[in-house]
């Protein structure tokens, strides 16, 4: 509880480097937060063309919203993994970046990832807003999901939040925790079905069979994947137009309450020698 009370105690400089960071982002730019659209909808552009023209991969079309869109589709699954990869490289380095303000002045060391987790948030409702829009005037009915897509966002932030928090401290300890960490989030994002739909790695399940003579299938180990349950939520809701499987839900919220918990204890063990570490 006195932990809390000391990050709760630091909620005015968290506003502050939130705002620094918001503000600073797209200073003295034309096109201001506008250039929070142009990764995802580039790699919109790219994947479909690859994924959708070339290798002719077809999800099924949105049950029981109708939309057989694969753009649409594959930004219901990329914008939730670019927000979280975002945190993770931002929140990783987030230390680093501010050794001089930690060795030079005592606060809650836990503001510094949090402050970024919070700005690429900011970007990441505006991101989701316009697929919503996007969404609406395909024809789908996403008005009556956003509170419940809000509370799903909430989550994958917490679970993104734990995840950056022990990265931080790792990459103060280990420098070739950023490299490797990056490398790993590409292998991650192809191990999650964002530009592909689960069911080819379930047909491929099938024709396998149980691995090692046992019942546990491809797509067993494929599932344990946290990213996927969180982008499948996200489809079941923004696609799909449909309540979410409540196993998924429940898997997701247990990742995130792991995660947080996990982060926050490994970062306040090494918060005070963080200083002399930077």
């Amino acid at each position: 509880m006195g932990y809390l009370k000391e990050v709760f105690a630091s909620r005015e400089l968290l506003a502050n480097l939130t705002l620094r960071e918001v503000r600073g982002q797209y200073k003295r730019t034309i096109f201001g937060q506008l250039w929070s659209l142009a990764n995802p909808l580039a790699a919109m552009v790219v994947y479909t063309f690859v994924f959708s023209f070339i290798f002719r991969i077809q999800p099924d079309a949105g049950d029981p919203s109708g939309l057989n869109v694969f753009a649409l589709w594959l930004l219901c699954g990329l914008l939730p993994w670019t927000f979280f990869s975002n945190v993770i490289n931002s929140g990783m380095g987030s230390l680093l970046i501010n050794a001089g303000l930690v060795q030079k002045v005592y606060f809650s060391r836990i503001v510094l990832p949090l402050s970024y987790v919070g700005s690429i948030g900011f970007n990441w409702l505006f991101e989701m807003a316009v697929l919503v829009i996007a969404l609406s005037i395909a024809g789908a009915f996403v008005l009556p999901w956003i509170p419940l897509m809000l509370l799903t966002m909430v989550i994958l932030a917490i679970f993104a939040t734990g995840v950056a928090l022990m990265l931080s401290v790792a990459n103060v300890h280990f420098r070739d925790t950023q490299y490797f960490v990056s490398i790993l989030l590409q292998i991650w994002m192809y191990l999650t079905p964002i530009v592909y739909p689960i069911k080819l790695v379930a047909t491929q399940s099938d024709e396998i069979g149980g691995l090692f003579g046992s019942n546990i299938t491809l797509l067993d180990v494929y599932q344990i994947n946290p990213m996927e349950r969180f982008v499948s939520v996200f489809r079941q809701m923004l696609y799909d137009n449909r309540w979410p499987d409540p196993n998924d839900y429940l898997t997701i919220v247990i990742w995130a309450l792991v995660s947080l918990v996990v982060g926050v204890l490994v970062f306040r063990r090494s918060e005070k020698g963080l200083a002399e570490l930077l």
